[in-house]
């Protein structure tokens, strides 16, 4: 009875009445005190005040509230997309339901039916175990594992594992499943399917002779077939180099990369693709273009070179449009940010669904065609995204940008990490070396890359000297190279007349004058009215004025305030333009001295571009360029990096410019580049390029190699960073090894050391009868090797002397030397003349031979055992005279004799002919070599030599060391017991076993990973990595590890900055503030002592390790000169009076911020892998704070 009454028990709902808790308000202070008494049950609940009438109403303004929430928090209105901001806020409805459903685990075992063969009847039910049920993104590398979650599938996370990279088929598969089973329909096995899915046995068409010819189009990998497939080598093997056993088929040579023949008109074009995929509003293509796009209906790879504005995009965007034909996705790459924009604008206009990602903005990432910088395709092929299995092309546009030293490193990365199914596109300026880097990438991804290289430009080019300074000299213009491409020395020597006629007559001087004199601003200021003044008379505008100083930029551009290129109606159009791009900028932003500046200059057609402008203003110029409406354009070489901004007129202010170390020439590569520019497609006839003769005309010299030479080789910028092998070393089944075995600096590897010579050579060993080393012969083989090792230092020593002056000397007329080469074995001989050529350097000898051997047709003589002294023939002893070349030499006696060098050269010169064949040698002949015969008697042991010390008088360390191992060696010779043997002689086997034995060791050391040049590098940063705890003894990654695997620079100093808690007590402006080292690049004298000490620790530790960079040049990198103006921008201060802090260029510190924002993101999401969630908070804050106004204003191509 008592449980019933206790569950009929129901108690009232608690009301506020029931809160024995209140507030009271002291006054206006905003003071609070609790009261803990009972209020009665009609009093209201309100909050208590001491004012008479309580607290007075608060209801918000909802206007107020709305623009306070969502138009001033950056947080909740992003830059891009604001139509859908509003929808973040809309109320979902509870679905309490939906929490206690969880994802089904998978099952690891199946069901399989037993049935009577004949009646098919059920029989029983047999429990099977099921493969690759576990399978996910943090175990496998295999495209078969199921989708990560949907916040990850853009970009990935540093958790996932990589999908496997394209034809590394050599790595050891330990725990981790890499490859598909074997009923998997998406096989990396190519060509056609002989398994049905879900069945283990299938067709074997080769049997029944009904093998397909790879030509066919339906198969996309059709170039893969050819290549055998590699098996998992074992870990036996691995330690050889990879080397194939014996008695299997080594593969044979192939040519991945193959020219492709432009030479020819392509009519069958239209025939073979009748319905393109995309239709340009222009009915002509290239051949070149046209060649390649038949490659992309095949899925074939691509490497195309060509000039500047000759047309490469068409087959990028052919590729854009297969893609969303195939319903597939194509990723385009490009150097630099604002190339993506560029890129993105043209594509969205051309197809409409294209996204752009870039370090802060991300737009439309669900679209077929993804725009972003290497960078982040790196980083996404590396974390896993989702983004790569639906992947078909990436097209990788500038790709003679792998020549930069900095960011080079990124494009091998990529290349490296892409998976098989992947096709490549890569787009280049004209590179002499394409076919050797397309041979390259095919090498390592087991497919042929077709390549289409064109030296023909849509627009020729004519380069021209200009060396007028005023009116008067205005149309002083010479024409140096044809559009022919005929370098014209007319013309260069007419500018060089012309320049001196205008020089005093005391500083005239014949030829060209030096190009280092520098100009004065009122003499560059002449120089730029008089030229622009001409160019403009002759209709030869837009002008893109390149100029190789930012300050110089300016400083030309203030120059011409006398200068208005422009009419009233485009002057209306430029201050329309101009005023409705910024007017998303604050009012004070918009009165910046830099825009106002512009907006001056830009109204008088005349622009500046570098990277000191603002970011939008730069766009603003660029499209206002585009239209016609900037005449005169002052930029520095990134202007050539870009999309396809032609104009009539490319100016060259100067042809040297600093690259960081000093002044040089242009490169011919840099030259063309910019020159490129020059010529637009369908307006002019030639385009004009016209360098400045200021101070004097260049060197004709430099001019021929500048305008015609080669242009820069593709060059690997490969190098080892703590990122990449962190990456790597967290996925087990991938190794750095094979990473830097497969970079371009690696590239002539499988060239120089084929592995079908190691076979030859196993096998030719295997063949060779065993030694006898039973006895007194056990000490045969050191024997053979202390040989070697003598032979090498003596011809080494001997190098020395006869590239010495005192060696030289000694070898004059009546020098008794011992020769060696094809003819002759430790052969005596007297030399007779010397060569006055003092490059190649000659002898006349005559030397002691063999009788019947004076020719030199016997078979040269092998050096055995035995081949230590001087050896006449047992036999009668006959002569010759012969020319000798200094490594002929191999030894110069002590000895002289005296000798009549034109007698014995004449009566052996007679003796040759054949009439003369059987008279008897001359006196002086017969004389010489009974002397050298005494000499080789009466020293069985051999004749004594010129010491290379004592006489010859050479104390170089490195000749005095050989001079003494030599010593050495030859007294160790005579304590082996080996030479006392009878059979002794007989042992000449030896020396073929040991020299096949030497080379195979040396080939299968370059095969190995030893050899690999950054092995070294490799295990000193690993050294530096375990140090750090980044990762522990045996390699792997440990919580530091995966903490640095979130940062893309500089990702040692965060990291310990991060866990030694420096962030921490900082505000989050004063954390942006001391970050911002991190990203900026010019020097500035202020210290930050927490960061610089533990940047002096890395750097010392690496020292320590062995790493080449010092301590002192690891800290000198990291520079504080934004310290103050990135605190205050964080804490609210206008942009406006940001710049007057500071003498840095407004569109630096732009840059620095925006560069700034990514190093916080990053160390954000470290924080959240540590567990510091106030760490993370405090850098969400700060990223924040400095995300506003200017800084972070929309790109105009996004829009």
């Amino acid at each position: 009875d008592r449980q019933t009454d206790r569950q009929s028990v129901t108690l009232p709902s608690l009301g506020p009445g029931d809160l024995q808790l209140s507030l009271l308000e002291i006054g206006c202070s905003g003071r609070f005190e609790l009261l803990s008494q009972r209020l009665s049950d009609n009093q209201p609940l309100h909050p208590l005040s001491t004012l008479p009438h309580g607290l007075p109403p608060t209801g918000l303004d909802l206007r107020a509230e709305v623009e306070t929430r969502f138009l001033s928090d950056p947080e909740w209105l992003p830059i891009h997309d604001t139509d859908s901001a509003f929808q973040k806020v809309v109320q979902r409805k509870r679905q309490v339901e939906s929490l206690l459903h969880c994802a089904v685990s998978p099952m690891h075992s199946g069901l399989s039916v037993v049935r009577d063969p004949t009646t098919g009847m059920l029989l029983d039910f047999n429990e099977v175990l099921l493969e690759d049920t576990g399978l996910s993104s943090k175990n496998s590398l295999s495209l078969l594992r199921p989708p990560g979650p949907p916040s990850e599938s853009l970009r990935g996370s540093n958790t996932n594992y990589p999908f496997l990279p394209g034809k590394m088929a050599d790595i050891i598969t330990i725990i981790v499943p890499l490859y598909y089973p074997c009923d998997d329909p998406c096989s990396v096995s190519p060509g056609l399917l002989t398994v049905a899915p879900g069945l283990k046995a299938g067709m074997d068409f080769a049997a029944k002779g009904l093998l397909v010819s790879h030509n066919l189009h339906m198969f996309p990998h059709t170039d893969s077939t050819s290549a055998p497939s590699q098996s998992a080598t074992s870990s036996e093997g691995k330690k050889e180099g990879r080397v194939e056993k014996e008695g299997e088929p080594v593969e044979e040579k192939k040519r991945w990369a193959i020219p492709v023949d432009i030479s020819s008109p392509c009519e069958d074009f239209y025939k073979r693709i009748p319905d393109p995929a995309f239709k340009w509003a222009f009915m002509w293509l290239d051949v070149f273009q046209k060649q390649a796009i038949l490659r992309l209906e095949v899925h074939d790879s691509v490497f195309v070179a060509a000039h500047t504005s000759a047309g490469k995009t068409v087959v990028a965007e052919y590729a854009i449009a297969l893609s969303q034909k195939h319903m597939t996705r194509t990723i385009y790459t490009s150097p630099i940010k604002a190339l993506s924009n560029q890129k993105f604008r043209d594509f969205k206009n051309t197809f409409g669904d294209v996204g752009l990602l870039t370090g802060d903005v991300q737009l439309n990432p669900e679209a077929s065609c993804l725009i972003m910088t290497t960078e982040i395709l790196r980083s996404m092929l590396y974390n896993g995204s989702e983004v790569i299995r639906d992947l078909e092309w990436v097209i990788f546009d500038e790709v003679h940008y792998i020549n930069d030293a900095e960011r080079g490193v990124v494009w091998e990365e990529v290349l490296i990490m892409l998976p098989d199914h992947v096709s490549i596109i890569l787009l280049s300026a004209t590179v002499p070396n394409a076919v050797e880097f397309s041979e390259w990438i095919g090498r390592i991804k087991k497919r042929s890359i077709y390549v289409i290289s064109t030296l023909k430009r849509p627009v020729p080019l004519e380069y021209y000297l200009y060396t007028g300074n005023s009116t008067k000299t205005q149309k002083e213009l010479f024409l140096l190279v044809d559009s022919a491409g005929n370098f014209l020395t007319k013309g260069y020597y007419a500018a060089v007349e012309a320049k001196k006629e205008r020089t005093s007559k005391h500083a005239q001087s014949f030829g060209a004058k030096s190009s280092s004199q520098n100009t004065t601003a009122s003499q560059d200021r002449a120089v730029w009215l008089a030229l622009l003044h001409f160019l403009s008379q002759q209709q030869l505008t837009p002008v893109v004025a390149f100029t190789f100083s930012r300050t110089r930029c300016d400083d030309n551009a203030r120059a011409l305030s006398s200068m208005d290129l422009t009419s009233s109606v485009e002057k209306s159009e430029i201050h329309s333009f101009f005023q409705k791009s910024l007017s998303r900028l604050r009012g004070g932003d918009r009165q910046l001295p830099q825009i106002l500046l512009m907006r001056d200059l830009l109204k008088r057609g005349i622009a500046v571009h570098h990277s000191g402008i603002l970011p939008i203003l730069k766009e603003v110029i660029e499209m206002l360029f585009s239209r016609g409406l900037v005449k005169v354009l002052f930029a520095t070489e990134t202007f050539a990096m870009g999309v396809n901004m032609p104009a009539r007129t490319v100016v060259f202010d100067s042809i040297r410019k600093h690259d960081g170390t000093g002044f040089r020439n242009l490169l011919p590569g840099e030259f063309i580049q910019m020159a490129g520019r020059a010529g637009r497609r369908g307006l002019d006839a030639t385009g004009t390029v016209i360098i400045l003769c200021k101070a004097g005309v260049h060197d004709m010299g430099d001019l021929h190699a500048m305008m015609l030479g080669k242009p820069t080789v593709l060059q690997s910028q490969f190098r080892l960073t703590y990122t990449m092998i962190l990456n790597l070393l967290r996925v087990e089944a991938l190794e750095v090894t094979d990473m830097m075995r497969r970079s371009f600096s690696e590239s002539h590897r499988d060239t120089q050391v084929p592995e079908k010579r190691i076979a030859q050579l196993r096998k030719k060993l295997a063949s060779l009868p065993p030694l006898d080393t039973d006895g007194q012969l056990a000490d045969l083989v050191p024997f053979y090797q202390t040989l070697t090792e003598l032979r090498v230092t003596s011809e080494n020593l001997q190098r020395a002397v006869m590239e010495s002056v005192n060696g030289l000397k000694a070898l004059s007329v009546g020098r008794v030397v011992v020769v060696n080469n094809s003819q002759h074995c430790n052969a005596l001989g007297v030399i007779l003349q010397v060569s006055n050529d003092s490059t190649n350097r000659s002898f006349t000898a005559l030397i002691l031979c063999e009788k019947g051997k004076e020719e030199g047709g016997a078979e040269p003589q092998s050096m055995t055992l035995q081949c230590v002294v001087c050896l006449c023939g047992a036999g009668p002893c006959g002569h010759t005279v012969q020319k000798l070349k200094l490594q002929d030499i191999s030894a110069i006696t002590t000895k002289t004799l005296k000798v009549i060098p034109e007698r014995i050269i004449d009566n052996y010169n007679k003796r040759q002919q054949p009439r003369f064949r059987l008279d008897p040698p001359g006196q002086a002949i017969s004389t010489a070599t009974q002397e050298l015969l005494r000499l080789a008697e009466s020293n069985p042991t051999g004749i004594a030599t010129l010491d290379p010390v004592n006489d010859l008088q050479l104390k170089g360390i490195e000749v005095v060391e050989a001079s003494l191992r030599m010593r050495a060696l030859q007294e160790s010779l005579r304590e082996f017991n080996c030479v006392h043997c009878p059979t002794f002689s007989e042992q000449v086997l030896v020396q073929e076993r040991m020299s096949i034995q030497e080379e195979l060791d040396t080939l299968l050391f370059l095969v190995s990973d030893q050899s690999l040049l950054l092995l070294p590098e490799y295990h000193q940063r690993i050294r530096v990595l375990e140090s750090l705890n980044y990762v522990d003894c045996k390699g792997a990654v440990q919580l530091k590890g995966r903490v640095a695997c979130q940062i893309s620079s500089h990702e040692l100093l965060l990291t310990e900055l991060l866990f030694e808690n420096t962030l921490s007590p900082l505000a989050p402006e004063e954390s942006a503030a001391l970050l911002s080292c991190l990203v900026f690049t010019q020097n500035t004298q202020t210290a930050i002592d927490r960061v610089l000490s533990v940047a002096q620790r890395i750097g010392e530790l690496q020292r320590d390790c062995g790493l080449a960079q010092s301590a002192e040049d690891f800290v000198a990198q990291f520079k504080f000169g934004l310290t103050e103006v990135v605190y205050c921008w964080a804490r609210g201060m206008p942009f406006s009076e940001i710049a007057q802090l500071t003498d840095v260029q407004e569109g630096t510190v732009v840059r620095c911020i925006q560069r700034l924002d990514e190093v916080l993101r990053e160390v954000r999401q470290a924080a959240r892998i540590v567990g510091d969630s106030v760490l993370g908070s405090k850098m969400e804050k700060a990223s924040l704070a400095i995300r506003r106004d200017i800084v972070f204003t929309a790109s105009l191509y996004t829009h």
